[in-house]
């Protein structure tokens, strides 16, 4: 088999609709919406979930449960593995330096070290937590890991911002 020899596979490929453009197309001078009527008007669909003035099935069901988002802890994950690929040994590891680095990104309220990968090179780490594995495997290198403390609540930054 050569390269002149490829060809897709039957079905693979679909002809394009061409709309209008004579009977014999199939979709020629209606293009497939029927005659007259809301549907046949340009812009003549209806919302999502409109039943014709009926009271909609989404209005008829009672509001059930609750939505935590706005307070939902999202946590930064770095693993010791990125460390030993990112950086020279015996520097010092903070939220700042991993995102200049683009290990990090968005709007984080907690920096969490996680222990996949090995590690050999010596770092001073500042985070917000960190895994037992992550930590042993930095003690073992001869780094150290300091744990940030920060205010339970911070002034969120406007978004756009």
């Amino acid at each position: 088999m050569r390269l002149h020899d490829l060809k897709p596979l039957p079905g693979a490929k679909h002809r394009k609709k061409r709309l209008g453009i004579g009977e014999s197309s199939g979709h020629g001078k209606t293009s497939g919406r029927g005659h007259k009527g809301q549907r046949a008007r340009s812009g003549g669909s209806i919302r999502p979930g409109f039943e014709g003035g009926q009271m909609p099935l989404i209005r008829r069901l009672p509001k059930r449960g609750f939505n935590n988002s706005r307070f939902k802890e999202v946590v930064g994950i770095v693993n010791v593995g990125d460390l030993e690929k990112f950086f020279e040994g015996g520097t010092l590891v903070n939220e700042s330096i991993l995102r200049g680095r683009g290990l990090i990104r968005g709007h984080l309220r907690v920096v969490k070290l996680l222990g996949k990968g090995s590690l050999t090179k010596q770092f001073s780490i500042e985070v917000d937590r960190t895994s037992t594995a992550a930590r042993k495997k930095v003690e073992k290198a001869g780094g150290n890991i300091s744990l940030c403390k920060r205010p339970l609540w911070e002034k969120p930054i406007p978004v756009g911002a």
